[in-house]
């Protein structure tokens, strides 16, 4: 795995725990949460309704979507409940000098 692959996000300590923050890295408007101490990352927009999952309410390890209140697994993307029918992308995080790093390619 090469580092040309991971990018530099975000500072760990910008995303406060049992939280969700949305940000734009590489183009891509994207959502970081940190719970338990540990830092996910998945795309901002639910695959349900266009609705940025920033502005959800996160419970745990499921994200809550703001529009029809759908959720999903920040851990893999995994819709939880009705009505998401399709996962949202998450992607790999590791955390060096205290940034958050993603990967964001395949």
């Amino acid at each position: 795995m090469s580092d040309s692959q991971w990018i530099d996000a975000a500072d760990e300590d910008g995303v406060p725990e049992d939280d969700v923050i949305g940000l734009q890295v590489a183009g891509k408007d994207l959502a970081l949460y940190k719970v338990e101490g540990s830092v996910f990352a998945t795309d901002n927009i639910c695959t349900h309704g266009h609705a940025r999952l920033c502005d959800g309410f996160l419970d745990g390890y499921e994200i809550e979507c703001p529009l029809h209140q759908g959720k999903f697994d920040i851990r893999n993307g995994r819709g939880t409940c009705a009505p998401i029918v399709d996962a949202v992308r998450s992607y790999p995080v590791r955390i060096e000098g205290g940034r958050v790093f993603l990967k964001l390619s395949d």
